[in-house]
Formats: C-alpha cells, sequence, structure tokens
C-alpha cells in the first residue's frame, strides 16, 4: 500500500542525504520519515471518516438515549462502542465522564465509556493499522470495546455509587435530563467544511506526539540492539505482562505518541501481546486522569476503577500472546 513511499524516502535518505543503507543514522532517518508521512496520512483519512460518523452521532443525544432506554445490558455494549468512536485521551474522556453522570447515565455505563475512549479511537485505528495491519488492528478494536463492555459491567454490579464526592452526589439530585434532540439537522455538504476543519484540527493538535514518539521509535529503531528487550519482557517470562502494564500504568501519553515506540518494541523482540497491554496500560490509566478523577470519585473508587482495568489488561495481554 506504501511502497511508493518506501522509495521515495529511500531516495531520500539513501541518495539525496547519503547515508547508507546499513548504518544506524540511515535506518533511524528512514524509519522517522517514513513513518511520519504514512501515519499522518492514515490520521486525517481515519479521523475524517469518523467525523462523519460522529457528525450524525453526536454526544448529546447518545447521554439523552442511554437516559431514557433500559437496554437490558446492551447499554455497556453501547457505551464502549460510543467510547470507541470518539477521539479522546484518558484525560480529556473525564469531562465527558463528569458529563455522563451528571446526566444520570448508570455509573457503570459510563465507566464502559471512560475504559473505552482512550483505547480505541481513530487515532489509534490510524496507526495500528499503519504500523501492524488490517488484522491486529481489528483484534485490537474488538478486545477494546469487550475490555470497556466487560469492565463498565462488573463496575457497575458492585454498586460503587455511594463511593462518588460529594460534590457529584449532589450534581445527580440537582441534574435534569437535557433535550437531545432540538439540534436542526444540516445537510452532508453543510457539514464537510466544518467536518474537514475538525480533521485537521485533530492531526494540528496530535502532530507534536507523533512526531515525538516516531523520533523516539526511530532512535530506538537504529541504535537498540535487537533482542534488548526481549531479555526482559520476553515470552517465556511468565511475569512479562504484568511488569510491562505496572510500569506503564503510572507513565501519560495518547496512542499518537506511544504506538511507534511499541512499534519498535515489537521489532526488537518484544511479544506483541505484552506491548499491547503495556500500550493500553499507558493510554488507558495515568496519574494525571486520576487526579482529575478526583472531582467526581473518592480516592476508594478510584483505585477500585484503576486496578480493576489494570487486571482486566493484564488478561488481555496473555490472550493477545495466545492468539498473535
Amino acid at each position: 500500500m506504501f511502497d511508493w513511499l518506501d522509495q521515495l524516502i529511500a531516495l531520500l535518505v539513501y541518495d539525496t542525504i547519503g547515508l547508507s543503507s546499513e548504518s544506524r543514522w540511515g535506518h533511524a532517518l528512514h524509519f522517522f520519515f517514513y513513518d511520519s508521512i504514512k501515519i499522518l496520512l492514515l490520521l486525517f483519512l481515519i479521523i475524517f471518516l469518523m467525523g462523519i460518523v460522529n457528525s450524525y452521532f453526536p454526544i448529546d443525544r447518545i447521554r439523552a438515549f442511554l437516559s431514557r432506554n433500559k437496554l437490558y445490558g446492551a447499554e455497556y455494549l453501547l457505551a464502549s462502542t460510543f467510547g470507541a468512536i470518539t477521539p479522546f485521551c484518558s484525560c480529556s474522556s473525564v469531562p465527558l465522564f463528569i458529563g455522563f453522570v451528571k446526566g444520570g447515565i448508570p455509573l457503570g455505563v459510563t465507566f464502559a465509556f471512560l475504559i473505552t475512549s482512550p483505547l480505541v479511537n481513530e487515532v489509534a485505528i490510524a496507526l495500528f493499522i499503519g504500523m501492524f495491519g488490517l488484522k491486529t488492528t481489528l483484534l485490537y478494536v474488538g478486545s477494546g470495546i469487550v475490555l470497556g463492555t466487560l469492565g463498565g459491567y462488573v463496575l457497575g454490579r458492585l454498586k460503587l455509587e455511594p463511593l462518588l464526592s460529594d460534590w457529584t452526589q449532589g450534581v445527580m439530585q440537582q441534574a435534569q435530563e437535557e433535550d437531545a434532540f432540538n439540534e436542526g439537522r444540516r445537510t452532508f455538504t453543510q457539514r464537510l467544511p466544518e467536518i474537514t476543519r475538525e480533521a485537521f484540527g485533530i492531526v494540528k493538535t496530535v502532530l507534536l506526539y507523533v512526531l515525538i514518539g516516531i523520533g523516539i521509535g526511530a532512535a530506538m529503531h537504529g541504535f537498540i540492539p535487537t533482542g534488548f528487550f526481549e531479555q526482559y519482557i520476553s515470552k517465556e517470562n511468565p511475569f512479562a505482562v504484568p511488569i510491562a502494564v505496572i510500569l506503564g500504568v503510572p507513565m501519560y501519553s495518547n496512542a499518537a505518541g506511544v504506538l511507534p515506540i511499541i512499534q519498535v518494541m515489537v521489532q526488537k523482540g518484544v511479544p506483541l501481546g505484552t506491548a499491547i497491554a503495556f500500550m493500553m496500560a499507558v493510554v488507558g490509566l495515568s496519574l494525571p486522569e486520576g487526579t482529575l478523577l478526583k472531582k467526581v470519585m473518592s480516592w476508594k473508587l478510584i483505585a477500585i476503577f484503576f486496578g480493576t482495568i489494570t487486571f482486566l489488561i493484564i488478561v488481555s495481554g496473555y490472550l493477545f500472546n495466545l492468539i498473535l
């Protein structure tokens, strides 16, 4: 699909710049230019397509639907799927989470959204397709939605509402349902310029993260020897997945920043399932997210949330290693 780009970058790096194809700098620069252009192209395309989807399924409409209808368990899957089509990191998902709670949506359902939203979005999908192919991307997207659905259901069954902060409980008592269907209809032609601007805006927002992540990945690709990571978190080490996940939880990045690094880790010998579990921990859970959630949750509830999702990510990592 991108053979033309690979040949163009090779011409630039090896012929125009004059670096050897066997040198470390040659490998690093080829990786950086090729992945940067490929990922940004995919990023814009998928964000544009998802912008079309999002324009027909606005947030207020989803909130109202979940608030007004009893779906006999399907609401967890719906909220998780909605999280998958929203382009938010773990921190930027929190304001929407607060809005869901204020709107009267059950806590477990809001957790399903909060879990999936940073894990699966158009940014992650675009990067995954470019780096690991369609099969792995579909498996990742499906597992992310399942993880959000299962995590939301488990947390919902625990009846954790009393552990919400006093501020949240007060807001929930006073909140009134918003009218979700008061927006005028616009044709696709009228929406298209706005969708295009939003796609460019999102790419511009994550551009620095993409370039930093690919830059780190390029340095690792060119200068870290094959097998460096494998000796610490190899497939033979039964504790590799939990070690990777526990190391990832305190970190904070979005998919654009961490996926290029994950790609190089896999190239250097780390099992794909272990690397994906590490990425899920970095992207889906973070200390800044926990700080933001303190506004709506007690520390005990935050600990339960983080602990439950950490456990599910570890299980996912083992399953990925068995399947991939």
